[in-house]
């Protein structure tokens, strides 16, 4: 069984940057691909960005140029960097690992 378990979320101004954390407790850490997913109040829950097995990064268009997905396959974590943030980037932020969600982190951007 898969645990995921996010940190790094929390109130910040707009411009600011945070690093948003999730370790995956799995035995099958290198073998998948993995990401990060928000939701908005009111808003359905939506790709943030992705990063395959080998290393290939997807990002939603609404972050390109201000997030950056990185994994550390021997610690067993998936970071999500995000520069000038912006008040619609707040949500509740999910990491997601074969199928399963974690508990999800609160990031809050205040304008």
């Amino acid at each position: 069984q898969v645990q995921l378990v996010e940190s790094g979320g929390g109130l910040v101004q707009v411009g600011e940057s945070l690093t948003l954390s999730c370790k995956i407790y799995t035995n099958f850490f290198g073998v998948s691909a993995m990401g990060w997913y928000r939701q908005a109040p009111g808003k359905e829950r939506e790709l943030v960005a992705s990063i395959s097995t080998f290393g290939e990064v997807n990002y939603a268009r609404s972050v390109l140029g201000r997030a950056t997905i990185s994994k550390d396959n021997a610690k067993k974590s998936l970071d999500l960097q995000m520069t000038n943030l912006k008040p619609e980037d707040t949500g509740v932020y999910y990491c997601t690992f074969r199928g399963e969600w974690g508990q999800g982190t609160q990031v809050t951007v205040l304008s």
